[in-house]
């Protein structure tokens, strides 16, 4: 696997953590999550931004998105903030074989 592979997948997993820090901000009210905010909004734009000038864009773009949206939605989960359902799993999992699809063909 690249490097550029790499830092997309940890970008991807960067996304999952702004987008949770956001929420938590409550409108960037609260300084600590707004701060996370912005560190991790950073380096996984700088990742993605990164993985580009090796990944053609819309794969690049796709997989960080996927990553992202699993990962957020999941903690989600496990945090009790959305309800676990059959159909919400099934969808999920169905998402990260779209972005394990998106990986072998590119």
């Amino acid at each position: 696997m690249s490097l550029a592979w790499i830092a997309l997948i940890l970008s991807g997993m960067l996304e999952a953590v702004w987008a949770t820090a956001l929420d938590a901000s409550k409108g960037f009210r609260r300084f600590w999550p707004s701060a996370i905010f912005l560190l991790t909004f950073a380096a996984s734009m700088a990742g993605l931004a990164y993985a580009m000038g090796e990944i053609p864009v819309g794969s690049a773009y796709a997989v960080w998105v996927g990553i992202g949206a699993v990962l957020t939605a999941a903690w989600a989960l496990i945090t009790r903030q959305e309800r676990a359902t059959v159909l919400r799993v099934v969808l999920l999992l169905g998402l990260i074989g779209c972005v394990v699809g998106l990986k072998a063909v590119s």
